[in-house]
Parts: structure tokens; sequence; C-alpha cells
């Protein structure tokens, strides 16, 4: 059994225990909030990271779940300490919240370094807030816990069940198309969110608090527990209790994000026809813990994973049925020896420790894998002329008659030039056609925006056409589905082939064989490069330039190079 702590090793005793000036200040001005010394005195102080705030609409339910997390740890013998943080509401903030995702990395990391803090609860889910928290929880590495927002529960419209994101794109496709009225369509609006918390479909939202669990950060079973649900209440006075322990116990960020922990994440992401924003997501993650993840591990645990989650867009079902269906112990317990077992969770015990009992309830939702939706998982890595360094697709929610293709390129320079001409009647598209477009990455979005599922031209939605080949240095929501190909790299903006593809160039697309050409001759190329001219930065200040001057690519995490390297940070002097 693990030593536990004494109360003078505690990191917040050097603000509180010692008996100095500075420290009488730092226990003063706590007794001036009302609180006795018999609070904090001897206990561990745990910070809780709360990324609510009045324009997160998925996080609305943490001025509750706040005070449910504090008493648990009251309850533990802990000193609770509230830390507001960056709340990156993905449906409000511009251009993109993955422009900040590193800020809030940040805030997480240094809040936790210049306070006392001995443990930490992070409370997130909407898309950014879990990698940018536990990003940020890696890189300080106190013992930390992470407590999933959980999704809402279904929506509803004229008798139909509406998962969010995805029945957006549908619904608005069909109005485009003239299908549905705009009665319908607000009918829809009214309907597709009904309650707290993140998107209900397999968007990136649940896809990262599911791979958060899987990677061990989490309690058990918590990541799939709707957010509306009593169940989610009680576990995040669970967290509030456990993370006390943690402290006592020493039990790190370290000792839990292993290598083959990132790899258990990997599996889960796949196995659930996850977002292809967990690959940007897991692999900064993993550069944080020191594990230098790369595309190819996806691909090829992708490769030997089946495809079990039923859920939306690659599937029927949305999270409510997943969790009622078994959860995210009971697929985690399907995909058996595909996982590193031995992994040492938040609980303290290890991930197989914690299956024990887990099984489905509703093999359509959570498929077993004999009878999988696919015999491989939901992403692919794909390179070649146009992604050196690689490109991702969610193949799972791509029509099939696509994943080999080749067609005329129709290119649009950028997101604006693409919002003027992609419903004009003289754009020369066809359904074959590949829509390409540039100036959408880390650098060029800025921020490597949700742009990816770029519009099907209003003219051949008219003619029936749902999908066809789209291509881009973008990212797009989890939500989204159709072939569309992402985080192509290096980014057009810094001069990756992307940058030189023209209208009617011919481009292939080979799921099968992982491919990815610009059919163009290797003299061609070079040509079109000696031509080019780099485009100007869109910042000169702030954190704008700060971001522009430090992202790293898609392939590496679109982290910030002086916060993934580097000696660690030590901690403060006290004076």
């Amino acid at each position: 059994m693990t030593e536990r702590k004494k109360p003078e090793e505690l990191r917040s005793h050097r603000w509180y225990g010692v008996d100095d000036l500075r420290s009488f200040g730092h226990r003063s001005r706590a007794k001036q909030m009302g609180y006795a010394k018999e609070d904090w005195a001897g206990k561990p102080v745990i910070a809780i990271l709360n990324t609510w705030s009045d324009i997160n609409p998925c996080h609305s339910h943490f001025k509750v779940r706040v005070e449910e997390v504090k008493r648990g740890i009251w309850q533990a013998g802990g000193f609770p300490v509230e830390m507001p943080a960056i709340s990156l509401s993905e449906p409000f903030q511009k251009p993109t919240t993955m422009l900040y995702r590193n800020l809030l990395a940040m805030e997480a990391e240094e809040l936790l370094r210049s306070y006392p803090a001995d443990g930490v609860v992070l409370m997130g889910g909407c898309d950014k807030t879990t990698p940018g928290l536990i990003m940020g929880a890696l890189s300080m590495d106190i013992p930390a816990i992470y407590m999933p927002a959980g999704p809402m529960l279904r929506g509803f419209w004229n008798g139909a069940v509406l998962g969010s994101g995805s029945d957006s794109w549908k619904y608005w496709a069909e109005l485009r198309a003239g299908n549905i009225t705009q009665e319908d369509w607000e009918g829809v609006e009214d309907g597709i969110a009904r309650t707290a918390g993140t998107c209900m479909t397999m968007g990136t939202a649940p896809t990262m608090m599911c791979a958060a669990e899987a990677l061990g950060l989490t309690l058990p079973g918590a990541a799939s527990i709707p957010a509306a649900d009593s169940n989610h209440a009680r576990m995040a006075t669970a967290c509030g209790r456990r993370i006390v322990d943690m402290v006592w116990e020493d039990l790190k960020p370290s000792d839990i994000v292993t290598e083959k922990a990132v790899e258990n994440a990997i599996t889960t992401v796949v196995a659930m026809g996850g977002s292809t924003n967990a690959v940007v997501h897991l692999v900064a993650m993993a550069r944080r813990a020191g594990v230098d993840l790369n595309l190819d591990t996806f691909d090829a645990i992708s490769r030997r994973t089946p495809f079990l989650a039923n859920i939306r867009p690659s599937g029927k079902y949305i999270m409510e049925d997943f969790h009622y269906a078994g959860g995210i112990r009971a697929l985690l317990a399907e995909l058996g020896d595909l996982l590193h077992r031995d992994c040492m969770t938040a609980n303290g015990r290890t991930l197989g420790d914690n299956l024990e009992g887990a099984h489905i309830v509703n093999d359509d939702v959570i498929r077993p894998q004999a009878n999988a939706l696919s015999k491989e998982g939901g992403l692919a890595i794909l390179r070649g002329s146009l992604a050196p360094d690689g490109a991702v697709i969610k193949h799972s929610a791509a029509d099939p008659k696509f994943w080999k293709h080749t067609g005329p390129a129709v290119v649009f320079k950028d997101y604006n030039d693409m919002a003027r001409r992609i419903d004009d009647v003289n754009l020369n598209v066809t359904a074959d056609s590949v829509l390409v477009l540039q100036s959408a990455g880390p650098k060029g979005g800025p921020g490597i925006p949700e742009w990816g599922m770029l519009p099907i031209p209003q003219k051949l939605l008219k003619e029936g056409v749902r999908d066809m080949v789209r291509i881009s240095d973008a990212r797009m929501s989890g939500t989204s589905y159709g072939t569309c190909v992402l985080h192509v790299a290096p980014e057009s903006h810094v001069g990756g082939p992307l940058a030189f593809v023209q209208d009617g160039d011919l481009i292939e697309l080979d799921v099968a064989e992982r491919k990815l050409n610009l059919l163009i001759s290797d003299a061609e190329m070079a040509k079109r490069k000696a031509a080019w001219t780099p485009p100007k930065e869109h910042y000169q200040r702030g954190y704008g330039a700060i971001f522009q001057n430090h992202i790293t690519q898609a392939d590496k995490g679109c982290d910030f190079d002086i916060l993934e390297a580097g000696a660690p940070t030590p901690e403060p002097e006290i004076h």
C-alpha cells in the first residue's frame, strides 16, 4: 500500500502552515472570507477549476454541480477552493474555441501552480474544455480528477428524435433543397437542445469525455451519464470525495496517463466512431505527458479495433441511449483484450478492476464484437502528395461509394470565397467533383476552425446529392458527417501542398489504401511553389500573435511549442 502523505508534506502547507509573516497574511485573509483554522489546518486544499459561464449552455448546470463537488471534498476532510477558468463555449466563441484551447491549458496550469492547491477537480465537457483542462493538469502534475459535464437529453421535433449538430446539418440541407419549410426549420431549432449538457450525438464533447475515462482520469462510468440524470450529481460529489484521497496517496496524472493509457483512449475513440477532433487533442494531451504520439498509431489501432457504438452521426442512436445500454463501462468491457486493462485509474484501481460486472444491456446500441458495425474503427489516417504529414477522415460517417474516388478539384481560397460561390448556379461542379478549402488550418483559419464539412452546392442538393468528397486543412464538428478529409498537414497557410491545388486538378482518395494524392507532376508542383507568395499573418499583437508564433501543425496536436517541451517550471517561491 502506498504510504500516505503527512499534513506537513502538503503543498498548501507552504502557504498556510509556516510560522512567518507571509503565512500570517494567508491565514488572516482566509479568515476574512469566513473560514476558521479548523477548515484548512492539516487538510488538502482542493482547487475546483470550474468552466461555467452564462454563455456556455453545455455547462449551465455547473453552478449546482460545483456545490456538489464541494460537498464531497468537505465530507472527505478537504478544503475546497473554486477557481473560475475560461469557459470556451463551442456554440458562441469565434472564430473558434480551438484558438483558445491552449489559453485554457495555460490558465489551468498557472492557476494550480500559483495558488496553494494540493489537488484539483477539473470541471469540463464542452469540446475544448476537456483537453484544455487535462493538458494544464498534466503539465502541473498534482493529483487531478476530471468531472465530465455529461451529454444533454435527446431532442424532439414533429415525432422525430433529434441529435445535436447532426440533425442541424441534415435539416439545413433539406431547407436549402426546398424539402422543408421555414416553419419546420424553426421547429427543429426549438426542439434540438432541451436540457443542460453537451451534444448528445458522438460529437467531440462525448468523444473526449469518454477518452478521458479510458485514460483513467475519471471515476468509473462517469463519462456517459446524462447531465440531467441524478446519478450525475452523485458522481460530482464522489469526485470531491475521491480527490482528497488522491492527494494523500499522491496519485498524479503522470502515474495514470502512460503510453498504454493513451492507446486505451485511442481504442475507445475509434470503437465509438468518435470525433476526428480526438486525433488532434489526444496528440496534444499525450505529448504533455511525455508520450510521443503520432498519427500512425491512430491508424494501426483503428485497423484492429471493431466499430461498436451505434451512435449518430455514424449510427442511429444518441448518448442517452448509449448510457442506458450499459454506457462507457459496457463498451470498454466489450473491447476486452484490445485494452491494456492493467492501467491505473483515478480511483486507485486498474481499468480491468473497474470493468468487473459491466455488460451490454442493449446490443443494438452497443454492439458485441461478433456483430460489430464494422470490423475496423471509425477513423483513418491518409497520406500522400497532398498530405505528406497526414490527414484524417471519419469514414464511418461517409458514403462508402466515395471511399475510393478520383475527381476534379473545385477550389475555394478561404471560407469567405466558399460562402460567396458555393450556391452560384454557374459554379463548375458535379457530384464527382472534389471540394477543396484552403486557408483553414491552425495559422490560416486562424485556429483550425470547424469548416471542414463544406456545404453541398445548392444546385446539387436539388438533384438529390447529399455527400461528396471534401478536403481541407480545417477540422469539423464531431457531430458532422460525410466524406470530409480534414487536418491536411502541412496546412496551406505555411506552404503545404494544399496551397497549390487548382481548379480541375485530379485528386485521388483511397481510404482502404490510406492514400490522398494530388495528381500533378513534380515539375508542375515545383513551378507552383516557386510562384507562391506566403499570406499575411492575421495578428500583430496580443494572444493571437502568441498563437501564430508558437502553434504547431495538426499532426503535432496544435499545441504551443513553448508548452509541450522544455524543463519543468519550478514551484513558486513564497515571500
